[in-house]
């Protein structure tokens, strides 16, 4: 799995990432990004051609992955803008208290080991006023397709990262701490077990 891991999940993931219709989500959400902005789970840097450079102060991203590093910083150099990149996962963010305007989350919820603990860390390093902008894939309302979900997540983890396509992301931003008014959800084309999104933005609660 070393080898798969190196080279081919950074593909894998870069392809199933950029589907015209998720991209079309990123092109609605990450405009919306102000000030310091810190992304979680920046991967291959699918989410940098749609920030507004104007908009941007610092940009940090933080990923696990260091092979996605290069891809990131490819897009990143295409966009013109600078961004750090942090080879950590989310359950610890080595930021102080109230330190970013906005924290981005996009298909990262799902490979997070502990989830809440990161989305905890989330709200800690947000500044007062601040939004974390989201969307998710998760848990779909229909019990039909929950029940593939439940089925298919032991076999689909190994292949993708540790994705678990059963999150309940409702539940794991009340447990972060997080509520939002303006969240949406609904299928995006393609396989329902993989494609019940979430998004919107989220503030403390």
């Amino acid at each position: 799995m070393q080898l798969y891991d190196q080279y081919v999940l950074p593909v894998l993931l870069d392809a199933l990432c950029g589907m015209k219709a998720i991209e079309a989500v990123r092109a609605e959400l990450i405009p919306l990004a102000r000030g310091r902005v810190l992304e979680i789970g920046i991967g291959t840097g699918r989410n940098l051609p749609h920030y507004d450079a104007a908009q941007l102060g610092d940009l940090c991203g933080l990923d696990p992955a260091a092979q996605m590093n290069a891809k990131a910083q490819k897009r990143a150099r295409a966009k013109g803008i600078d961004i750090e990149l942090l080879t950590l996962s989310a359950e610890k963010i080595p930021a102080a208290d109230a330190s970013f305007d906005t924290v981005v989350s996009t298909f990262t919820l799902c490979t997070i080991p502990d989830a809440v603990a990161a989305l905890r860390e989330m709200r800690r390093v947000l500044k007062p006023g601040g939004k974390l902008l989201f969307c998710e894939h998760g848990t779909a309302p229909d019990a039909s397709v929950r029940r593939w979900q439940d089925r298919l997540t032991p076999y689909w983890k190994p292949i993708a990262g540790g994705c678990h396509l059963n999150r309940d992301i409702r539940q794991l931003l009340r447990a972060g701490g997080f509520v939002s008014a303006d969240l949406q959800e609904r299928y995006l084309p393609g396989p329902r077990a993989m494609t019940y999104v979430y998004s919107g933005s989220a503030v403390p609660a």
